[in-house]
């Protein structure tokens, strides 16, 4: 396999910390041409930026998570911004969003998080990655409500969520959990995406696909998930990996 276009990855978390150079310099051998980096806190940002910097295959996301809502700076849309207009490998604004899974979550601190940091990604015209678990309705009023440019990651939503943010002109973002044996939901969302709007990512560490279910993942495994997308797409493989590659490219604006 070769044109796999990882669009959203975490290498600067832990989980790689005893070998993160080596699987770095593999990955481009095992087929993986590009690879974005998703940021979760204003610490990550820093680090995605310098693995960017390192690798001329690595492209990196700024911005802040809302899970990271309590423990933000409050000059974070500062670093964010400077990340930015001090990286030229730094592409878009992310991952943000909402997220309502765990108990004792508080929605108006990660709606005003999510909103002022699309404000920013419109600002510096830059698209934005979209996290939203359990929180589908809130998070598309708030894409109508201001229309970016972006892509709804890792999504987890219903085919007629995918259908609305279709509708806006975004793209829809699917891991590994299309592999599962309970990926019903995921499967019948990704039948309603185009192929012009279709990205494929791993949240690695995350979401390693079948066979590699529970082991850390990496970009290279995206093949795995690649072969599903095609089997629902009634296309060939090494096409899926060609089309989501062109996608990718032309989401995060990469010449």
């Amino acid at each position: 396999m070769q044109n796999i276009f990882d669009t959203h990855a975490h290498y600067a978390d832990h989980a790689f910390d005893d070998d993160r150079e080596k699987v770095l310099a593999e990955l481009p051998e095992k087929g993986v041409k590009y690879v974005m980096l998703a940021s979760s806190s204003v610490e990550d940002t820093a680090e995605n930026a310098a693995l960017a910097a390192e690798y001329d295959y690595i492209y990196a996301a700024s911005g802040v998570h809302p899970e990271s809502v309590d423990t933000n700076p409050a000059d974070y849309l500062d670093i964010v911004r400077n990340t930015v207009v001090s990286n030229e490998k730094v592409m878009a604004i992310g991952e943000i969003g909402l997220d309502y899974h765990y108990e004792g979550y508080d929605r108006e601190k990660q709606i005003k998080l999510f909103e002022e940091q699309i404000v920013l990604a419109k600002e510096l015209d830059l698209p934005i990655i979209v996290h939203s678990r359990d929180a589908s309705e809130d998070t598309l009023n708030i894409l109508k409500k201001h229309r970016p440019n972006g892509v709804v990651h890792c999504f987890s939503g219903s085919a007629e969520t995918a259908k609305e943010v279709i509708k806006l002109g975004m793209y829809i973002g699917f891991t590994g959990v299309l592999t599962f044996k309970n990926a019903k939901k995921a499967l019948k969302a990704l039948a309603e995406v185009p192929l012009d709007r279709l990205l494929l990512e791993t949240d690695c560490p995350y979401m390693a696909p079948v066979p590699f279910r529970g082991q850390r993942c990496d970009s290279s495994m995206i093949a795995y998930t690649a072969e599903k997308a095609a089997e629902i797409k009634g296309v060939g493989v090494q096409e899926i990996l060609d089309i989501t590659c062109a996608n990718g490219k032309r989401f995060y604006g990469i010449v």
